[in-house]
């Protein structure tokens, strides 16, 4: 098992990223969230088997049809099972 915290930058708001990404997830029993952020880019922490994991990375490198992905940038980390799902985070302004 594994888990990733991936930054991705481009045309990523506004394109279905999200609702994509969750559903793709979804489809591949992988745990987490993944967020918009204030700065245009959308943020994912993400657990679940290896294969699956590199399949989901290949999806954020390219992005549901009216995305742009400029950048992916994944940190690998330890897998720690805190989810119970994947879901749509939103953030709030201070």
């Amino acid at each position: 098992m594994l888990r990733i915290h991936a930054f991705v930058s481009g045309m990523v708001q506004g394109v279905s990223f999200r609702s994509e990404t969750k559903r793709i997830a979804k489809n591949l029993d992988i745990k987490g969230w993944i967020k918009n952020l204030p700065d245009n880019r959308v943020e994912i922490i993400a657990e679940g088997e290896k294969d699956k994991i590199d399949v989901l990375i290949e999806f954020l490198k390219k992005g549901p049809p009216a995305a742009k992905v400029d950048n992916v940038d994944v940190k690998i980390e330890n897998h720690k099972g805190e989810f119970k799902d994947f879901s749509i985070k939103y953030w709030s302004s201070p």
